[in-house]
């Protein structure tokens, strides 16, 4: 008889340590770097988080799994690659669930490890930093979990905006609100405006409130041209958030600066967008001990203060920005990391958090509104 109390799955971090757990969703081995996101709710949008593809997510809420799975909340099709919870519900319980929990996670491949003291876990990726790991339900000896481990490139010079942009673009033109989404459509313009987003690994609540804004959106994918831009004679160009080292991000850094040099398109970034425009205007970034990844990140400056959803782990280098071309307009408030810029004599923005909210606090929605104020002047 199998004894249902006998731990039949476990991590393994590139330190050697080791935890012992249940599995639930798919079975298997995941393996990649091990972050962690402080979030209370919203896990159906974590997980399909472009931004989280090559990693393991560790829930510090300590159950997940209650409210099931709606039809409306997912991000994207692309989601990370094992979870970790200390406790995994069963049952779910929401007025919004249309699926299991754990069906929809066997049906993503998604392998997930419960039953495990994740306060312990965070304490070690917050003093050692973000990890590689691996997370199985497979026998597997230390030594062999060591080796996948081993064999497991550095999130450091990856470029996996590539692997999660869309290959062919689409027009994004409706607007799906959910009934309980009170943010007000905002058409400030019978015009209706173009934009190009660049897809680094958008997400759907992103392309949602640019049309919830009075805009018509076409995705290109991240290896576009400025040729491919232009052509489509945008009224505002959006670089998106999206996975990996943005230094590796070669071909979205050499488009924002043509487009920087181009003329005076309005332009707005999100996170790794922003992280683009900041190498593109000649700073630098570096990785984050563990990353900023959790709904309640304050970020300000001048004693006006917004509280953010993030989900990044590098940041651009401050002394790094010429003061002669970009001003730094946001600070995370928690570690004094560039939160946001604006460039000189020129309509071009971006933030490192997410301003779309999904999930998250509102705070920042009123960025939307000023990247179409700067279209609606120029038009």
């Amino acid at each position: 008889m199998i004894n249902p109390y006998k731990k039949n799955a476990k991590l393994v971090l590139s330190n050697g340590i080791v935890f012992p757990g249940f599995y639930f969703g798919a079975s298997g081995t995941a393996f990649g770097e091990i972050v962690f996101n402080t979030g209370m709710t919203g896990y159906q949008e974590v997980i399909t988080d472009p931004s989280y593809y090559g990693q393991i997510l560790t829930f510090t809420y300590p159950e997940i799994g209650n409210t099931g799975i709606n039809f409306e909340d997912s991000e994207s099709n692309t989601n990370v690659k094992g979870i970790i919870v200390r406790n995994f519900s069963s049952n779910n319980s929401n007025w919004r669930s249309k699926k299991d929990f754990n069906q929809w996670l066997v049906e993503k491949n998604i392998v997930g490890l419960h039953g495990i003291d994740t306060r312990a876990l965070v304490k070690i990726l917050r003093s050692n930093g973000s990890m590689n790991g691996v997370i199985t339900s497979e026998d597997k000896t230390l030594e062999s979990c060591l080796k996948i481990i081993h064999d497991t490139p550095n999130m450091e010079g990856l470029n996996l905006s590539k692997v999660v942009s869309t290959k062919q673009k689409y027009l994004w033109t409706t607007h799906t609100q959910t009934n309980f989404d009170l943010r007000i459509r905002n058409a400030e313009s019978s015009k209706k405006l173009k934009i190009v987003a660049i897809d680094f690994g958008i997400k759907n609540s992103i392309l949602n409130r640019l049309v919830s804004h009075g805009c018509e959106v076409l995705v290109l994918p991240s290896r576009s041209s400025l040729k491919d831009v232009l052509s489509n004679k945008p009224d505002g160009i959006f670089f998106s958030n999206g996975p990996g080292d943005p230094s590796s991000v070669s071909e979205g850094i050499d488009l924002a600066k043509s487009l920087i040099e181009y003329g005076d398109i309005p332009m707005f970034g999100i996170c790794l967008g922003h992280q683009i425009f900041g190498l593109a205007l000649g700073g630098s970034t570096y990785k984050l001990p563990f990353g900023h990844r959790g709904l309640n990140h304050p970020c300000g400056e001048n004693n006006k203060i917004e509280i953010t959803s993030q989900n990044h782990g590098f940041a651009i280098d401050p002394n790094s920005l010429s003061k002669e071309i970009v001003r730094i307009t946001h600070y995370n408030l928690n570690d004094k990391t560039v939160a946001g810029i604006e460039v000189n004599n020129k309509p071009i923005f971006s933030v490192q958090y997410h301003p779309e909210a999904g999930p998250g606090p509102h705070d920042s929605d009123y960025l939307f509104k000023k990247f179409v104020s700067l279209m609606l002047e120029r038009c």
